[in-house]
């Protein structure tokens, strides 16, 4: 069995033998958890170090545009390339080979270009498209976009020829081009007009068949294009990112609380009404995009698309199944709330108690702006070190097999040694280094939200402990008394903490990549028992997760009053919970379960926004265009989130540090003496209730 608190809380004897005077938390504690907070200071060295390799080595337009026949980013300024930005394929019988089935030849191996626009074939007469003037081609890059990439005028007769004989250095335009992803997608209608006049001059034989459209249609389509396209949307949407991930998140989470303390008798009942409103608003929204409602049917997940490109049969199936899902989501949901309104009036009582705290500690109000900031900071830092290391590849040219001659204007000769194409070659190294950042990324924001949670532990458990004195021994600005103690003593226990959970989430998350490939494979275990285990992982993994962050949320209550190490400071709080679990188990998770809808609607509202903004004409066409809203408005989500919780931690933790002091008072006293009545009231009521439906089944 454990001993008291020790020199911390009420008027139990310190550590020293000494006795405290009055009831505020004590200042004599030593550091905890040392060799944890070097390797956190290790860990941010690490990522310093990981993220200037991306800066140096990434360049996020490879995320976007691609390579041309010198290996030249499209669109790249330092390249000369900052006007153009589309990439071309000079040689459509090189695109129709590619889209053979035993073809050595590849698409990235075809001859291409970076053009303003993309070429359509000429009515009345042949279009040309010349390779960048070099050489005897005395042309600026201006003067060669203003006349259509097209010099075939200023061409030698063994150029001429060579052109002829799609080896350049001028190709015709034969095929109608659309922009599609920042690419030239060919369609395949050969132009009458433009072939007559390439046989009438002598032009080889150029191959018309539907594998030209689909050769770069499978090339635009691979998972690592649409991957990098997804990751360079998160560039381009950076003002949504702000705007929906940042201040609207801030500004609904700060009126909350306002609410909380000023109306809070109504706030329950306000968050579950607008949550089901909200639920109701996205899932009709869903309906609408998908075409069940309305005319409306551009999807709201692979965007919206060139008229040639069509959504597939599957895209579509899998975007009703998500409707579908988001239905039935929205109806559990909605019985959930309401199973849970004959209990709201016990969340009302404990959110009661939270708002006289704010009340009297103010300052409570306005301390997440503080690890909100530092998180706001953070997160530009790490989105920008992480568009550079998805693109921090090697740029290479290939090894190829296939017959890609080419004319070289400087070497003034058609040259088959060097006219593979480009390609970005990621190593094993930068793998580990995108997944070290993305570790980082969640053990710093479950840092921060930790640290915060502390502090205001802290201020709390100093308000609790002085009810039986004078009011006024309460420090006049407890939460900087509370930061103090934590910088100073007990970071290496939060880092251990947030560390914890960054591991077991970690590990759930490799077991779930792991249990998908392995059922894309369609590998299931043959016995019922392996297939027991094999479906019933993935839950247990969960409830570990929850009960790990559970454990530590409590940790870091006992952390800030007793200024023990993690590992104790978490034994202590679960003791504390388990001998008390039939008073205030019932009262806690109604008080979570009011709070995690509160974050589900400013989470929520953020996406909803972020999807209206990314709807507007800025993100659907020109420079800006977006491929898809996902994965920004699924980071706005998450930001949004991560905001709440900071804010909505005030009350969370405000409940349960009060609750744990209760736990601890009632331990070394008998009865509660420190507990503010209406706190006493909630729990003799929900008790005297446990007591009568336990009797009652007897």
């Amino acid at each position: 069995m454990r001993g008291p608190l020790g020199a911390v809380i009420g008027r139990y004897s310190s550590s020293d033998g000494t006795t405290p005077v009055g009831g505020i938390i004590r200042h004599n504690r030593k550091c905890s958890d040392i060799a944890v907070l070097v390797i956190f200071i290790a860990f941010w060295i690490s990522m310093i170090v990981n993220s200037s390799f991306g800066f140096n080595q990434g360049n996020p337009l490879r995320l976007t545009y691609g390579l041309d026949y010198k290996g030249n980013v499209c669109g790249d300024k330092h390249a000369g390339l900052h006007e153009v930005e589309l990439l071309y394929w000079l040689n459509p019988n090189q695109v129709y080979q590619s889209g053979l089935k035993d073809s050595k030849l590849k698409l990235v191996d075809a001859r291409s270009i970076c053009l303003l626009d993309c070429p359509v074939p000429s009515e009345d007469s042949l279009n040309w498209v010349c390779d960048y003037p070099e050489g005897d081609i005395r042309l600026s890059m201006d003067d060669w976009i203003d006349s259509n990439y097209n010099y075939y005028e200023y061409l030698t007769p063994e150029m001429r020829n060579s052109s002829l004989q799609l080896q350049g250095p001028c190709y015709p335009v034969i095929f109608p081009s659309v922009n599609v992803y920042w690419t030239c997608q060919f369609i395949a209608r050969a132009s009458n007009v433009s072939l007559n006049h390439w046989q009438q001059m002598g032009g080889v034989s150029i191959n018309e068949d539907i594998v030209i459209d689909k050769s770069i249609h499978k090339y635009i389509n691979s998972r690592s294009a649409v991957l990098k396209r997804y990751m360079a949307d998160i560039g381009k949407s950076w003002p949504v990112l702000i705007v929906c991930g940042g201040i609207i998140p801030l500004f609904l989470s700060v009126i909350w609380l306002l609410m909380i303390r000023y109306f809070v008798t109504a706030m329950p009942w306000v968050t579950v009404v607008f949550f089901n409103l909200l639920m109701v608003s996205v899932t009709m929204f869903y309906y609408l995009k998908v075409g069940w409602i309305g005319n409306n049917a551009i999807s709201p997940i692979i965007g919206e698309h060139d008229p040639y490109i069509h959504v597939s049969g599957r895209e579509l199936t899998h975007l009703r199944i998500g409707t579908i899902m988001m239905t039935f989501i929205t109806i559990v949901a909605i019985l959930t709330s309401i199973a849970i309104v004959r209990r709201i009036l016990m969340g009302t009582s404990v959110l009661k108690v939270a708002a006289k705290v704010i009340g009297e500690v103010r300052a409570l109000i306005t301390f997440p702006v503080i690890p909100y900031c530092i998180l706001a900071v953070f997160y530009m830092f790490w989105i920008s070190a992480a568009l550079h290391l998805f693109s921090s590849g090697q740029v290479v040219q290939n090894n190829c097999n296939s017959n890609c001659c080419a004319y070289d204007l400087l070497e003034k000769k058609v040259n088959c040694d060097r006219c593979c194409g480009y390609s970005i070659r990621y190593t094993p190294h930068i793998g580990i280094a995108i997944l070290f950042h993305l570790f980082g990324c969640y053990w710093a924001t479950q840092f921060f939200i930790a640290c915060s949670s502390t502090v205001i532990a802290g201020s709390v458990a100093s308000y609790y402990w002085a009810r039986g004195e004078n009011s006024q021994e309460i420090p006049l600005l407890s939460v900087i008394s509370s930061m103090k103690r934590l910088m100073r003593y007990n970071l290496g226990s939060v880092a251990l903490g947030s560390l914890t959970v960054s591991f077991v989430e970690s590990i759930r998350l490799l077991l779930e990549s792991m249990r998908r490939k392995l059922k894309v494979s369609s590998y299931e275990p043959d016995n019922w028992i392996g297939k027991a285990a094999y479906r019933s992982s993935q839950f247990f993994l969960r409830c570990i997760g929850w009960i790990i962050k559970s454990v530590n949320r409590n940790a870091y209550i006992i952390i800030a009053i007793t200024g023990e190490s993690f590992f104790r400071s978490s034994a202590i709080a679960t003791e504390l919970i388990m001998n008390n679990i039939l008073r205030i188990g019932r009262v806690n998770v109604i008080g979570d379960v009011i709070l995690f809808l509160g974050k589900l609607c400013v989470s929520l509202s953020s996406a909803v926004f972020a999807f209206l903004m990314l709807d507007t004409h800025k993100y659907r066409a020109a420079h800006n265009k977006i491929t898809s809203p996902l994965l920004p408005v699924l980071v706005c989500w998450v930001l949004g989130y991560i905001v709440a919780t900071l804010f909505f931690g005030v009350v969370e933790m405000s409940i349960d540090t009060i609750i744990l002091s209760y736990c601890q008072d009632s331990e070394e006293n008998g009865t509660a003496q420190y507990a503010p009545p209406l706190l006493m009231e909630t729990l003799n009521n929900d008790q005297n209730e446990t007591q009568r439906l336990t009797q009652g089944s007897q």
